[in-house]
């Protein structure tokens, strides 16, 4: 019945904006370039289907790429801050520091780095720096968070430094690196669309082109579906994340 009800709720609500949301659109003449009602963001989400579904591909493609690279490196890094308390302070501030600086204020450096004909990269490169932070704290993070019992055990037993960061730290960092990587993969998404938004270039034709383009014809029903489109991209993605997450936690549980 809590399932149910679960489903429902958010059902019905959305559903009653919508309506609302069509009504006051055609009851108040409402221009269809200032606010186009539901009925027309269908018709242009099923007739603009195919070329949303590939601009979100490309986009989530770079997105995983970009998530792929800060998850090597944060991991990396992070596992030698664990054996270097130096090394540890040294990043730190540096990781928070680029992490507080505003996408949007980074963002053209990046293009202009990686040249106006290779608008990718820049993508790319943005999304690896946006998702690398969370990453990089969760293993730092569950790195520190070891059982002292443990840790006294390990002591008991001599366990070299290399022994207890892969037998004892490292299995117990896997809850905060896994949720880490689960608020990256929204970053890296975030980073990739706004890195598209300031590139400006029909060379990295993602979902933030769509809605450029349909924003420079005034084609406001087209936006929406892109955003629309967006969405569930994240959604799927979080969903999935979730998914991984309940595996490697039961994983981590077991071991």
């Amino acid at each position: 019945m809590n399932r149910l009800v679960s489903v429902l709720a958010p059902a019905t609500l959305i559903a009653f904006l919508l309506a609302a949301w069509e009504a006051a659109c055609r009851l108040g003449h409402v221009p269809s370039y200032f606010l186009p009602p539901p009925s027309a963001v269908a018709e242009a989400l099923y007739r603009g289907a195919p070329s949303l579904a590939l601009a979100a591909w490309r986009t989530l493609s770079v997105a995983l790429l970009a998530l792929a690279l800060a998850s090597v490196s944060a991991v990396s890094i992070g596992l030698c801050a664990a054996l270097s308390r130096t090394l540890q302070s040294a990043v730190h501030p540096l990781a928070v520091g680029l992490q507080a600086t505003p996408l949007v204020a980074i963002a053209p450096l990046f293009v202009i780095w990686a040249g106006i004909d290779h608008p990718g990269r820049a993508i790319v490169a943005l999304a690896a720096v946006v998702a690398f932070f969370p990453i990089y704290s969760g293993t730092v993070s569950g790195l520190k968070s070891v059982d002292p019992d443990l840790e006294s055990l390990f002591d008991l037993f001599g366990a070299s430094a290399m022994q207890r960061l892969l037998r004892l730290r490292l299995p117990s960092a896997v809850p905060a690196i896994v949720e880490g990587h689960k608020v990256a993969a929204g970053l890296a998404v975030v980073g990739a669309v706004v890195a598209e938004f300031v590139a400006g270039s029909g060379g990295a034709q993602g979902i933030a082109w769509r809605i450029l383009e349909a924003g420079n014809r005034l084609e406001t029903a087209r936006m929406f579906a892109a955003i629309i489109v967006l969405a569930l991209m994240a959604v799927l993605l979080q969903l999935a994340f979730q998914v991984l997450e309940r595996r490697a936690l039961a994983w981590w549980r077991g071991r």
